[in-house]
């Protein structure tokens, strides 16, 4: 019962998180001067709908038409004029070069501030954390002193990413395991660079207990002031977006194979999961809003690629057309631009159909 509840807490969230994708075009576009035609919570056969536009100072009376339908996963915006000129000069193709890119823009910019937001409410709660600072070595270390690490060393850098959180190092240190890595630390305040350090995994014991790791000690923990805490807040959501783009990398290059990619029912199920085998209901909920504040910052992201359907391949193409406009004083006509789109919407659903029916195969294999 548990799991089920974890599974609709999921899907709700994932329909705020798109809804909340469309608010950010769809507010933009009202406050721009852009016709929409339609504003929908959710998807599906309409529950109610509504055009009364006496409280929207911005607009026409009753020119937008505003649902809330059957199926919570989502919504949309309709602009006037998305995929082609209509004529009514308010259309959205008939925007300036800027209103557009604000517009595109401003969906994956809610996206991510929604992610800010709810990491930055959970590390509220947080009132210590543990530092990045070594308070002493494993049995079996063999590469301490001068010339490598010595307790109070702060690591600072891992291959180049800066050590916001203390999670980061084990994150950047795990995805080079058994080769050499980049570490910048501070000593005794001074910078102090360790090149092609060899750092790799090895089972060890400390105070009992075996573990398999790098044989770094981090004992040391500070409190945390409010402020301080904010800042954390933003520190993981910027985290969430260096993650992003290197598993992205980590896909174009053959580090993650497309086989181990996950759609919307295989992250409910690893979130619905992790929900569930929580020691409690409330530290099930920190947990599934947790993964919600990683999607989001996802979702920003990967909209902001510049792909064609998504709005980084729309935004792509408006300053194509720029471009153009500036040299050849012509432009792309828009309903080959609306070809392209389609038909990359089009390999998108067959992506993930192919990636739902492998998440469907791997919950019931």
């Amino acid at each position: 019962m548990a799991r089920f509840l974890y599974i609709l807490l999921a899907i709700l969230l994932f329909g705020v998180l798109i809804a909340i994708h469309e608010f950010g075009h769809f507010i933009t576009a009202k406050l721009l001067g852009v016709k929409v035609n339609e504003f929908a919570i959710g998807m599906g056969p309409a529950l109610w709908q509504s055009r009364k536009g006496k409280n929207e100072p911005w607009s026409n009376e009753g020119e937008t038409l505003y649902s809330l339908r059957l199926f919570p996963i989502g919504g949309y915006c309709a602009m006037e004029g998305e995929d082609e000129d209509t004529g009514d000069p308010r259309a959205f193709s008939r925007q300036k070069g800027w209103k557009k890119v604000v517009i595109l823009c401003a969906g994956s910019f809610m996206n991510f501030l929604l992610g800010l937001a709810i990491t930055v409410v959970l590390f509220l709660g947080v009132t210590q954390a543990r530092v990045p600072v070594i308070t002493q070595f494993a049995g079996g270390f063999e590469h301490q002193g001068t010339d490598g690490l010595m307790v109070g060393d702060r690591i600072t850098e891992v291959d180049g990413h800066g050590i916001w959180l203390y999670a980061d190092v084990q994150n950047y240190l795990a995805r080079n395991d058994g080769q050499g890595v980049d570490l910048v630390v501070e000593r005794d305040g001074e910078r102090v660079v360790l090149k092609d350090f060899p750092m790799s995994r090895y089972k060890y014991e400390f105070e009992g207990n075996l573990y398999q790791g790098f044989g770094l000690i981090f004992g040391q923990v500070e409190d945390l002031s409010v402020p301080a805490r904010i800042g954390q807040g933003f520190a993981q959501t910027l985290d969430f977006v260096r993650m992003v783009w290197m598993s992205l990398g980590d896909l174009v290059t053959g580090r993650v194979a497309v086989s181990e990619l996950s759609g919307v029912i295989g992250v409910v199920d690893v979130v619905s999961e992790v929900g569930a085998n929580s020691a409690t209901a409330a530290l099930g909920v920190q947990n599934v809003f947790y993964f919600m504040a990683l999607i989001a910052v996802n979702l920003a992201v990967m909209n902001m690629l510049p792909i064609p359907a998504l709005d980084g391949g729309r935004i792509f193409f408006v300053l194509l057309n720029g471009l153009i406009y500036a040299v050849a004083r012509r432009r792309i006509p828009e309903k080959y631009e609306g070809y392209v789109h389609a038909g990359a919407f089009v390999v998108l659903l067959a992506l993930m159909a192919v990636v739902a029916l492998h998440d469907v195969w791997n919950i019931f294999a």
